[in-house]
């Protein structure tokens, strides 16, 4: 079974507060210095926002961090995880995601994911 020196958990929606940038920031801060396969993210409840793609930020005077978001995939960080319930809870089942290949995965196997590493951080 797969361990994680670092998981992120986003579970705030991308604007309203700085919370969701600054889980980009240190994600990407802690990518420079950890394996990328050391490290997992998970996108729960409102995080799931963070992670659809055709946001228009600008109507609502807020900056466009969203497409930041893509730099999961160019980072190469392959455990990024989606609550499938989530989702559905939001209706988002047919919204277009930023990441070409997301894995969705139900809340037990998120928590799964979470019990299994060694530090959390949650934005």
């Amino acid at each position: 079974m797969k361990t994680y020196k670092l998981a992120f958990l986003f579970t705030q929606p991308p604007f309203g507060s700085s919370v969701s940038r600054e889980g980009l920031d240190a994600l990407l801060a802690a990518s420079a210095f950890c394996d990328e396969d050391d490290i997992a993210i998970c996108f729960i409840d409102d995080g799931v926002f963070n992670l659809l793609a055709h946001q228009t930020p600008n109507l609502i005077l807020q900056k466009d961090h969203i497409a930041a978001f893509k730099l999961i995939e160019l980072y190469d960080l392959k455990h990024c995880f989606i609550c499938q319930p989530s989702v559905l809870d939001r209706q988002l089942e047919q919204c277009d995601w930023i990441l070409s290949a997301p894995i969705f995965l139900d809340r037990p196997q998120i928590h799964d994911v979470l019990q299994r590493a060694e530090k959390i951080l949650t934005f």
